[in-house]
């Protein structure tokens, strides 16, 4: 499929993606092409959309009044039958717009870009790829599909997303565990500077329902390196609190906090099973999805 010109989706960066697929580890309830496996046997009969035939299809499912209509084949597709339901959490909380420097992308631009290039990717292999967007509660929400027009509702959503307000990852979870139903992949998109000091814990209770999930923790450069040594005012993005102090003073210490933070986030992911990866903004999304997508692909394979 050809992508649509958006400015979230560089062509370049799915150029490079298009080699690779969107594999699960866990069993999926998806029965179309045998890319991910599936505990179901037969299949649903609610009718869900139509897709252009291709070659391998199930000829029984040629929908003859489409092919009367328009002169080309189309198969029904059913609810059951989509490989794989995807729910894309992005974080459009206030601190998700901090950029140390004017050249790089905000951290919610960046994790909108991710989102929309999975999202193009989902779409691609004919998955269903849905959208959560949270700040202090979800703010937008788009229900998981796998139609091809359906990519270009998700990238206009994620293109109107302003940063605002306090996190809470919780409330994103707590919508997924409601509406996602089957068994699904979730990819959380965040700084993980929530109000919930052990919001991976939260983020856990999707494994225990035998959902996938993957974190992207975005943060930017300036976070991880703290370039500050002059006097400097540090402003909350979330609320009014702010800091006057000399950045040399305070770098040892802050680096030493974000080293025993992202430590334990890690060490909380692995005991969790949450497929956890630190992004750098200051990194070209190919280098962040690339390796990602290709652990994947091995560890499914």
């Amino acid at each position: 499929m050809t992508a649509p010109a958006h400015h979230l989706l560089d062509p370049e960066v799915l150029a490079r993606l298009a080699t690779l697929k969107l594999r699960v580890r866990a069993i999926t309830e998806g029965l179309l092409t045998g890319l991910h496996k599936s505990p179901q046997h037969g299949q649903s009969v609610e009718f869900a959309e139509h897709k252009e035939y291709a070659p391998g299809d199930e000829l029984r499912h040629l929908d003859w009044k489409a092919w009367g209509k328009f002169d080309k084949y189309y198969v029904k597709r059913f609810e059951q039958e989509t490989n794989l339901r995807a729910w894309l959490v992005v974080d459009a909380s206030g601190s998700m717009g901090y950029r140390g420097d004017e050249k790089r992308l905000t951290k919610l631009d960046y994790a909108s870009a991710l989102a929309a290039s999975l999202a193009y990717l989902l779409v691609r292999q004919q998955d269903a790829a849905g959208l959560v967007v949270v700040q202090d509660q979800v703010v937008r929400h788009v229900a998981p599909r796998a139609a091809a027009n359906h990519l270009a509702q998700l990238v206009a959503t994620l293109e109107t997303l302003a940063p605002a307000g306090p996190t809470s990852l919780g409330a994103a979870v707590d919508f997924v565990l409601e509406h996602a139903g089957r068994r699904s992949t979730v990819v959380v998109l965040s700084d993980l500077l929530d109000r919930d000091e052990a919001v991976l814990k939260k983020l856990a209770q999707l494994r225990r329902r035998k959902h996938e999930v993957s974190v992207f923790h975005t943060l930017d450069p300036a976070e991880l390196e703290f370039p500050f040594d002059e006097p400097t005012l540090f402003l909350s993005m979330e609320d009014d609190r702010q800091v006057e102090t000399h950045g040399r003073d305070v770098k040892r210490g802050y680096l030493e906090v974000l080293g025993r933070w992202l430590a334990e986030l890690k060490r909380s992911a692995a005991e969790s099973d949450l497929d956890y990866q630190l992004c750098d903004t200051g990194r070209p999304l190919d280098a962040v999805l690339l390796p990602w997508l290709a652990r994947r692909e091995r560890s499914a394979a």
